[in-house]
C-alpha cells in the first residue's frame, strides 16, 4: 500500500506526494493534461515540439540542464496522445532546484525565433529518421487513419505532416503554451527522500505564485462505430513483410479496459502466449509476433503485429492470426492460463512501484485520469477479471467488421 498525501493550490495545481527513505534521491514529476488530440488538424505535431521547447530555456533560466546537472539530477521527458510528462530526479539535498526549475518553466518559455529553429530542426529530423528513413517507420501513420476518421488519434503523436512543423510560427507556438500549460492543466507528483510538509512549502513557494490560466474545455468529436472491416496494403524497400492488425477497444477509466489487456497478454506476453507458441513456435508462421494496447484515455486500439516467416504469404499468416483470435471468441480461457497472466501482472506492478520514480509518474497518471489512490487498486482490477468478461469482450472486439488490417509488402528498392 502506498501512502499518499495530496494537496490542491490556489492557482489549481494539484500536489501529490509519498515519502521514500529507502533514497536519498527525490523525484518530481509534471504530467500536463496535453497531447496531441488537442491540436488542430493542420498544426499537428505541436504538443511533441514542447517537449522539446521546455527544455530550450524559460522566463528566468537560459539553460534548464547545467543547473540540475551541476545538482547532481537528471531529466527526460514524452509525449503522446493525450498527455506531456516531464521528470527529473535530484539528491535530497539539492532538491530546491528541481522545484526552482520546474516552476520557471511551467511560468513561462523563453520564446525567441532562434529557440524555436533549433528545437523545429530537431524534431524535424526526428521526423525524418523515425517515420520516412526507417523500415517501417510510417506505420502509425497509414493505421491511425484507417482507425479514426474523425477523432485526433488519427495522427501520431509527432505530427501528421512534417510541413506542420516547418510552418510552425512563434505566435502560434506562444499560443499554445499558455492555453495548456498551467498550473490548473497539470498534476505535480513528487517521491523519494522528502517529508510532506518540506513537500508544500516548496510547493507553495514556487508553484504557488503562478497565476491560473483559462483552459480551454475539451470538446473532442466522437469516433463513430466502425461497421465494417477497413483494409490497406502498401509496397516499401522493407527487409520482410510484414502485418499490422488493430482492434478498436474502450476508454482507459472503463472495466473493460483490463479485460483488453489482459487479452494482449494472453496473446503475446512471453514464450508460453498463445502466438508465440502456436505462431512462432510451432506452426513457425512468424519470426516474430507482438499484441498490445494503446491504453488512451478515448477509446484505444488493440494492436497485433508480425514478420511473417521467409515464403509466408501475408494472407496465410493473416489467417493463422484470425484463428487464434475466433478461439478465444469461440472458447472460455482456462482458469490457471488467466491465473498466470495475472500473477505476472501484479509482479510487475509490484516490482515496478518499487521505484520511487516510477511511483511518481504513476501517481501523476492516476491523479490526473482519477485519484492518486488508484494505485492502491490496480491490481484488484485485474484480479476482478473472470474468464466469461474476457470471452465477452473477445467475441465482441475480435469480430471482422471491427477490424482494421495493413498488408506491408517487401518490394525491391529502386536502382540507383
Amino acid at each position: 500500500m502506498i501512502d499518499i498525501h495530496r494537496l490542491t493550490l490556489d492557482n489549481g495545481l494539484r500536489l501529490v506526494h509519498h515519502e521514500d527513505t529507502g533514497t536519498q534521491m527525490v523525484a518530481l514529476n509534471i504530467v500536463y493534461d496535453v497531447g496531441a488530440r488537442d491540436e488542430h488538424p493542420s498544426h499537428t505535431g505541436f504538443a511533441h515540439l514542447f517537449e522539446h521547447l521546455m527544455f530550450g530555456g524559460s522566463l528566468h533560466i537560459p539553460d534548464y540542464d547545467a543547473p540540475l546537472q551541476s545538482a547532481g539530477g537528471e531529466n527526460n521527458a514524452w509525449t503522446n496522445n493525450d498527455i506531456t510528462n516531464y521528470y527529473l530526479t535530484v539528491p535530497h539535498a539539492n532538491v530546491e532546484t528541481a522545484f526552482w526549475l520546474e516552476s520557471d518553466r511551467m511560468l513561462g518559455l523563453a520564446f525567441s525565433e532562434r529557440s524555436l529553429e533549433v528545437q523545429r530542426g530537431v524534431v524535424m529530423e526526428e521526423f525524418k529518421q523515425r517515420c520516412l528513413n526507417q523500415p517501417y517507420g510510417d506505420v502509425g501513420h497509414l493505421i491511425r487513419p484507417l482507425a479514426y476518421q474523425v477523432h485526433p488519434y488519427r495522427w501520431p503523436t509527432i505530427g501528421r505532416e512534417l510541413s506542420h512543423i516547418a510552418g510552425a510560427t512563434l505566435d502560434e507556438v506562444r499560443t499554445f503554451f499558455y492555453r495548456h500549460y498551467a498550473p490548473n492543466n497539470a498534476v505535480l507528483a513528487v517521491t523519494g527522500h522528502i517529508t510532506w510538509e518540506e513537500t508544500v512549502r516548496l510547493t507553495e513557494k514556487w508553484f504557488g505564485p503562478i497565476p491560473r490560466r483559462e483552459v480551454p474545455v475539451r470538446q473532442l468529436p466522437v469516433e463513430p462505430k466502425q461497421t465494417e472491416e477497413r483494409r490497406l496494403t502498401v509496397e516499401r524497400p522493407v527487409p520482410l513483410d510484414a502485418l499490422f492488425m488493430a482492434f478498436h477497444m474502450c476508454r482507459r477509466n472503463e472495466p473493460d479496459y483490463y479485460a483488453f489487456d489482459i487479452l494482449s497478454d494472453l496473446l503475446s506476453n512471453g514464450r508460453s502466449s498463445r502466438l508465440n507458441r502456436h505462431l512462432v513456435q510451432e506452426q513457425k508462421l512468424f519470426s516474430q509476433i507482438d499484441a498490445y494496447i494503446s491504453g488512451s484515455r478515448d477509446a484505444g486500439l488493440l494492436h497485433i503485429s508480425g514478420r511473417p516467416s521467409a515464403g509466408v504469404p501475408l494472407e496465410e499468416a493473416e489467417a493463422a492470426v484470425r484463428a487464434e483470435l475466433e478461439d478465444l471468441r469461440r472458447n472460455p480461457v482456462d482458469e490457471r492460463e488467466l491465473e498466470k497472466v495475472k500473477n505476472k501482472f501484479e509482479a510487475t506492478q509490484v516490482f515496478g512501484n518499487i521505484s520511487y520514480l516510477n511511483v511518481a509518474t504513476n501517481l501523476a497518471w492516476f491523479e490526473l485520469t482519477g485519484r492518486a489512490e488508484d494505485i492502491n487498486s490496480e491490481t484488484d482490477r485485474y484480479r476482478a477479471v473472470t474468464s466469461d468478461h474476457l470471452h465477452q469482450v473477445a467475441d465482441r472486439a475480435f469480430r471482422r467488421e471491427n477490424s482494421i488490417v495493413l498488408h506491408y509488402r517487401k518490394t525491391s528498392s529502386p536502382k540507383t
